[in-house]
């Protein structure tokens, strides 16, 4: 079998069945990121010398689908640890790679990601200034997940001219020397709330050169948002066939096939039309943005008939169409940017005239 053919028999084999429990208690999804580990699927992006797999961007993205299909949850939180990997992989910091990569595909170590606020400014939310042995973070990072499954997590500071540094922090509360990280409570969140995302706050943390993973260019984050606009498309994908999964339940009334076949064939365009574009060497930003807006708004659509098909049961937390539904609210959101917020809405104005 193929590499995502194999993962296709893993993941409805073994995370389908348990997607409920994974999506409301955070030991069942940690226990979920670990059988990947165990497949040797938390390093995709890592070189096959560090023990990853080394996969082409194409393979990757259908893997991300993938995942998205059987559990949001998973996907969300196992997309900061891939994230992380990478990251990792990329780094000058031989030394870190060294300590971190050969345990990563497996799951051993696992690492998230907290720097989405650098696309906020005056002031930053998250900063750091240049000391003699590393770098001083002080700030509050809005969101990290993972809290409880990751040991660690690369932020993302700030520095005076622009430029940003990422680190290698604690993801607990912690003091050392003189320095101190908090953790909040997991924040409510409507849906993933088992990906156990909390807010940090760091005073005075002393990053040292070692634990430096990178340095990146002024507006690093809003060319990188640009350039991959595309990306969290492939979970809003993924959750649309989540929802016409539901609507093949053979016990629904014969009028309901029409409208999944519908939408399915909607799916299959948009789906075909995002994985050209994905492959397109030109960049083409408002084309892309808009075949971003049309994934949402379809896992969306599928979603909710997925609900309105599953009757006033769909409203009850344990069914399959209620879990579809919140993910497809957490994947609207999932990575967004101004820009894409703008596609959307637009989008959704004109369905609705």
């Amino acid at each position: 079998m193929t590499f995502l053919e194999q993962t296709e028999a893993f993941l409805r084999g073994v995370i389908a069945p348990q997607a409920m429990q994974i999506d409301q208690h955070s030991e069942s999804l940690f226990q979920a990121l670990k059988a990947l580990g165990n497949q040797g699927l938390l390093g995709l992006r890592v070189p096959q010398e560090w023990g990853g797999q080394d996969l082409d961007e194409l393979t990757f993205r259908q893997f991300q689908e993938q995942v998205s299909r059987y559990s949001g949850a998973l996907a969300f939180l196992q997309t900061q640890h891939q994230s992380a990997a990478s990251l990792i992989a990329r780094s000058p910091n031989t030394g870190l790679q060294e300590k971190y990569l050969p345990h990563l595909s497996s799951g051993k170590v696992s690492v998230g990601i907290g720097f989405s606020h650098l696309r906020r400014q005056n002031p930053p939310p998250v900063q750091a200034i240049e000391t003699d042995t590393g770098y001083e973070i002080t700030g509050e990072v809005p969101w990290v997940t993972g809290y409880g499954c990751f040991k660690h997590f690369i932020v993302g500071a700030q520095l005076a001219d622009g430029q940003a540094v990422f680190g290698l922090v604690p993801l607990a509360t912690v003091s050392q020397a003189g320095g101190i990280i908090t953790c909040s409570d997991p924040l409510p969140l409507a849906a993933m709330g088992a990906t156990q995302t909390v807010k940090v706050r760091l005073n005075r943390w002393q990053l040292p050169q070692d634990a430096v993973v990178v340095i990146r260019p002024p507006d690093w984050i809003h060319t990188n948002d640009q350039k991959n606009s595309l990306h969290h498309s492939f979970f809003a994908l993924g959750c649309a066939q989540a929802g016409l999964d539901i609507l093949s339940n053979e016990k629904l009334p014969d009028f309901v096939d029409p409208a999944r076949q519908l939408l399915d064939q909607e799916l299959q365009s948009c789906r075909l039309a995002i994985y050209q574009e994905q492959q397109t060497p030109e960049l083409t930003v408002p084309k892309r943005l808009q075949l971003r807006a049309w994934a949402i708004e379809l896992a969306n659509r599928c979603a909710h008939a997925a609900v309105i098909s599953g009757r006033g049961g769909a409203n009850l937390m344990d069914h399959p169409a209620q879990r579809v539904y919140r993910e497809a609210l957490a994947f609207s959101v999932f990575g967004q940017t101004t820009d894409v917020m703008e596609v959307s809405l637009a989008r959704l104005v004109r369905s609705s005239s």
